[in-house]
């Protein structure tokens, strides 16, 4: 079996599109080697990198994130069971907040999105006059557990998450 893939055989094969690996290569994500004629050619196990960089940026991993995990993986070899669930190991309290958040998100909105009148008095959504502006950017009281510690940047924890009354 060939052990270098063109540029489009590394895009059939990953289903990412050329110019992402193009862009992947520049960010240094992945690896290519060129030809005498300058064209690039992957070894086959920057495959799984290009898996792994594709199903991280499915569940919201940054480019940047991404890019540190795999400088934690060796360059030089293809990376081994254990190198992988090193970095399995490194990401999971990261995924598991994701995760958590996910649930929140889709437990306070299903509420909303199902009754549609935004019930002013609990909706994690409402924000009159921009009120939480100065607390951070982005949806302050859906970001911050319920009961639980503020978001970096979000105030003095004076909120209820409820709106005010004036």
């Amino acid at each position: 079996m060939q052990q270098l893939l063109t540029i489009s055989e590394m895009a059939a094969r990953s289903g990412a599109a050329p110019s992402a690996l193009r862009y992947y290569e520049r960010l240094g994500l992945i690896r290519a080697t060129r030809t005498s004629g300058n064209q690039r050619r992957y070894h086959r196990s920057e495959l799984r990198r290009v898996a792994f960089i594709r199903v991280a940026q499915q569940v919201g991993v940054s480019l940047e994130e991404i890019g540190s995990a795999l400088s934690q993986l060796p360059q030089r070899r293809t990376p081994s069971r254990a190198d992988w669930a090193r970095l399995s190991r490194n990401w999971q309290a990261q995924l598991d907040g994701r995760i958590n958040l996910l649930q929140r998100l889709r437990n306070d909105l299903s509420g909303c999105i199902g009754c549609g009148c935004l019930s002013l008095g609990t909706c994690r959504l409402y924000n009159p006059d921009d009120e939480l502006a100065t607390e951070g950017t982005g949806p302050r009281r859906l970001l911050r557990p319920r009961g639980g510690p503020q978001m970096p940047g979000s105030g003095n924890g004076q909120d209820t998450g409820r709106p005010r009354r004036s």
